[in-house]
């Protein structure tokens, strides 16, 4: 099925011990490729692949403990295909061995602005893409207070400005894919308001991500408190989604996702 504004679905790889949802789980470098390959089948578009878990209150980890989880996993799914792979990391070190074992966007939840070494990766490499994400605070504080005047109008400037700063380092636009950072200080009513207001941030002429994906404000709505059952709501947030044209969908479960896009697609195109 073809429509214009059919959202790429980025398929979720956590290596880490301690992600909120499914930290843990593809630890070994078998188990990362299988699960990719899953991810694949089921319709990925991309796969993103992080180290580190930005969950709140999650301890950082060091290069070296960041590197000896992602890279095995990387080249593991290179090893499958050429599917476009995104690394999952604020460190411009981790982002350069990324991208020599195969990644080809970089996915940056502090927006590139808690290593500045990561603008001179871009220069590096000019095909590689990147998301900056919005983020009040960091993992670490971000879900203390969550506090906005006006959230789309904040997230929107903040997002305005780093894509400015991006342009100023010689960085064009069209490499450069927003994220208005559901779950990443913001209370279930700023998540709700993103996501009603999401085709909003296309006026900022970039690529737009949503990451939703078995977020705490999924179970708050709907009282699941294990985020592995929160699927199917995940993906009801993705068919809502589908007339607010984001361009690409970050989930854990790809296929459910999929279905639920292929539904909206149907009815959008039904006369």
């Amino acid at each position: 099925m073809s429509h214009a504004h059919f959202p790429k679905i980025m398929g979720v790889l956590n290596v880490t011990p301690d992600s909120f949802s499914d930290g843990g789980i593809y630890n070994s470098r078998e188990s990362a490729q299988q699960q990719a390959r899953y991810l694949i089948e089921s319709g990925a578009d991309i796969i993103d692949i992080g180290g580190e878990s930005t969950r709140p209150y999650a301890d950082p980890v060091s290069v070296e403990e960041e590197l000896e989880r992602v890279i095995p996993a990387i080249e593991a799914v290179r090893q499958l295909s050429d599917i476009a792979i995104s690394i999952d990391t604020t460190k411009a070190l981790v982002a350069r061995e990324a991208i020599h074992a195969g990644a080809t966007i970089i996915n940056d939840i502090s927006a590139l602005r808690l290593d500045e070494s990561m603008i001179s990766v871009l220069h590096e490499y000019p095909t590689l893409d990147v998301v900056i994400m919005h983020m009040q605070g960091t993992p670490g504080t971000m879900q203390d207070n969550p506090n906005y005047h006006d959230v789309i109008k904040e997230i929107t400037d903040f997002l305005k400005q780093q894509i400015d700063r991006l342009e100023a380092a010689g960085i064009m636009r069209d490499r450069i894919i927003i994220d208005p950072g559901i779950g990443f200080g913001k209370r279930l009513e700023h998540n709700l308001s993103i996501i009603k207001h999401l085709s909003s941030f296309s006026e900022l002429g970039a690529r737009l991500l949503l990451g939703h994906s078995r977020k705490r404000f999924l179970g708050e709505i709907t009282g699941i408190e294990n985020p592995l059952e929160r699927d199917h709501v995940t993906a009801v947030i993705a068919a809502l989604s589908f007339d607010k044209k984001p361009d690409i969908l970050r989930v854990h479960d790809v296929k459910s996702t999929r279905d639920a896009l292929k539904v909206s697609q149907a009815l959008h195109q039904a006369t």
